[in-house]
C-alpha cells in the first residue's frame, strides 16, 4: 500500500488541461467529499465548508473570475474551500453539542475546554481569525490533493482567482463564508505536455533532518 501511494504521488502534477470529454466519476467526488470532512483540524472546529461545483455554465462563468485560467473552464469539477466568517460562542456551543451526542460525552467533562475555547476565539482579532481559518483551509486542500491522487483523480490547486468575485457570485457573505482556495478536478488531456514533465523536488536526504 506505501509503495501505491507513493507511485500515485508521483503520478499527480498541476493537472494544466483536462479533458472535457470526461467526467470526474460520483464515487470518487463522493469520497473527495468524506475527505473534505476527515480532514484533521485545529480542536476540531472545521472552520470551512465546501462547494462542489459540477454545471458547465457555472464553471465557464469562473473562468474570468479566476484571471481566465484554462484548467479552469475544461475542468470536470471546480472545488472551492470557503472559510467561516465568524467563529463565535454560538459556533463553539454547536461543536460541543456535537461531541457530547455523537460520544456521549456528559457536557461537564467537556465544560472546562469549551469554556477554553470559547475565551480564546473571543479575544482574536478578525485578521487572526481569518489566518487561523485560512490555515485550515490549507489543510482541507493539501488533503484532497492527496486523496485526488489516489483515486486516479487529476487536479489542479489555484489560488489565483478573485476571491472578492467569487465571494460576490455565489453570494458568500450572506451565508457567513469566505472563498479562500479553488481546485480544480478532472482527468488529464493527452495533450497536456505538463503531464509528460518530470517531477522536481528537492530530495528527502535535502528535506528531512532526522534527529536519532
Amino acid at each position: 500500500m506505501a509503495i501505491h501511494i507513493l507511485e500515485q504521488l508521483k503520478w499527480r502534477y498541476a493537472t494544466k488541461k483536462f479533458d472535457e470529454t470526461k467526467k470526474v466519476s460520483s464515487d470518487s467526488i463522493e469520497t473527495l467529499k468524506e475527505a473534505f470532512n476527515l480532514t484533521a483540524t485545529s480542536y476540531g472546529l472545521q472552520p470551512f465548508k465546501l462547494i462542489v461545483v459540477s454545471n458547465p455554465e457555472v464553471i465557464k462563468d469562473l473562468v474570468p473570475l479566476s484571471f481566465n485560467q484554462g484548467q479552469i473552464g475544461n475542468a470536470s469539477h471546480i472545488f472551492i474551500v470557503c472559510i467561516e466568517n465568524k467563529v463565535d460562542t454560538a459556533f463553539i456551543k454547536k461543536y460541543f453539542d456535537l461531541i457530547e451526542k455523537t460520544r456521549n460525552t456528559p457536557r461537564e467533562i467537556l465544560s472546562s475546554f469549551e469554556d477554553f475555547l470559547i475565551d480564546d476565539f473571543s479575544k482574536k482579532t478578525t485578521e487572526e481569525m481569518k489566518s487561523w481559518a485560512t490555515k485550515q483551509a490549507y489543510l482541507v486542500l493539501g488533503n484532497l490533493l492527496t486523496v485526488c491522487a489516489i483515486e486516479k483523480v487529476d487536479s489542479c490547486p489555484i489560488e489565483g482567482f478573485s476571491p472578492d468575485k467569487y465571494d460576490e457570485y455565489f453570494a458568500l457573505s450572506e451565508k457567513g463564508l469566505s472563498a479562500v482556495l479553488v481546485m480544480a478536478v478532472g482527468h488529464r488531456a493527452k495533450d497536456d505536455v505538463f503531464s509528460e514533465f518530470k517531477k522536481v523536488r528537492r530530495g528527502v536526504d535535502e528535506l528531512v533532518i532526522e534527529i536519532e
